[in-house]
């Protein structure tokens, strides 16, 4: 199913389609969670489908749906009630019936006998009108599931764009030629802190990684600091962050100052928020 470790597309377009059983379609669902390049081949299949499907013609039911809607109506007894006007026979003084009336004493009212031909049509009418309620429905909940079905692949392929460009930007920032690459350090420590700036003052791009960091007390957080060239400009702050249960901690900004040149990098112990000025002393720097 897989050629080097990623989903093919021939079974991406199956899972799609869901023509595969559940045992078939689980290790898919696995791999794609974890893979974002077949992630975002699996969503321009499903776009492809959905907008495949806007494009196919409505149709009537065929016939063979039509001709068992139509037996099926056939079977049922519809009963059609028959009005019927009571006749009152005049009576002669003798109590015998007269006139236009027949003797209540030898015959029956007699009761109108429907059109055969008038019963057919009226069987064909009910068979023609189900026919159509059934082409109706279908043909409306085919067009509602499509639209469901575009509006989520449109928010799919949405993300997946923006992780994709998030991606870009981030190997693009560590690749830069320009980009300055600085290594900080805690003075005077066994098991020391490490902190690596990568960053590119044209585009303001800045990616920072710290691993052996000490823990922070309740209510403080670290907090990266940009110190100019000039020696009496004011340090600026780079973003706050915290160390995980491994003294590892991150920090991507991408939307930086443009054009600010850097001496060297400081990290120092704010409260939480962080500081417009760094607070003494400087937990690590680097130049």
């Amino acid at each position: 199913m897989s050629v080097a470790q990623h989903i093919t597309p021939e079974d991406l377009t199956l899972y799609a389609m869901q023509f595969l059983s559940e045992e078939e379609a689980a290790p898919i669902v696995l791999h794609i969670e974890h893979c974002p390049e077949c992630r975002s081949e699996l969503a321009h299949i499903q776009g492809d489908l959905a907008m495949y499907a806007c494009t196919v013609d409505m149709h009537s039911p065929p016939a063979q749906v039509r001709q068992r809607v139509m037996k099926q109506v056939a079977r049922e007894r519809k009963v059609v009630p028959i009005s019927q006007q009571q006749q009152q026979p005049m009576l002669t003084a003798y109590g015998r019936a007269t006139g236009l009336f027949a003797d209540a004493e030898d015959d029956e009212p007699v009761k109108p006998k429907r059109s055969t031909v008038r019963t057919i049509l009226d069987w064909t009418g009910w068979a023609v009108a189900a026919g159509f309620a059934f082409a109706t429905v279908s043909l409306y909940r085919e067009q509602d599931s499509s639209r469901s079905i575009i509006r989520g692949q449109n928010g799919v392929i949405q993300k997946v764009r923006q992780e994709a460009d998030a991606a870009h930007q981030v190997v693009d920032a560590l690749n830069d030629p320009k980009a300055v690459r600085i290594t900080l350090t805690k003075d005077r420590a066994v098991a020391v802190p490490i902190g690596r700036a990568v960053y590119n003052p044209q585009n303001g791009s800045l990616i920072f990684l710290a691993s052996n960091l000490d823990p922070l007390q309740q209510y403080k957080t670290y907090e990266l600091w940009l110190i100019p060239p000039d020696q009496h400009a004011t340090p600026i702050p780079a973003g706050t962050f915290k160390p995980d249960e491994h003294g590892n901690a991150s920090l991507i900004l991408l939307d930086l100052p443009k054009g600010v040149p850097a001496k060297a990098f400081g990290v120092t112990v704010e409260d939480d928020g962080g500081s417009q000025t760094p607070t003494p002393p400087i937990y690590m720097a680097g130049s």
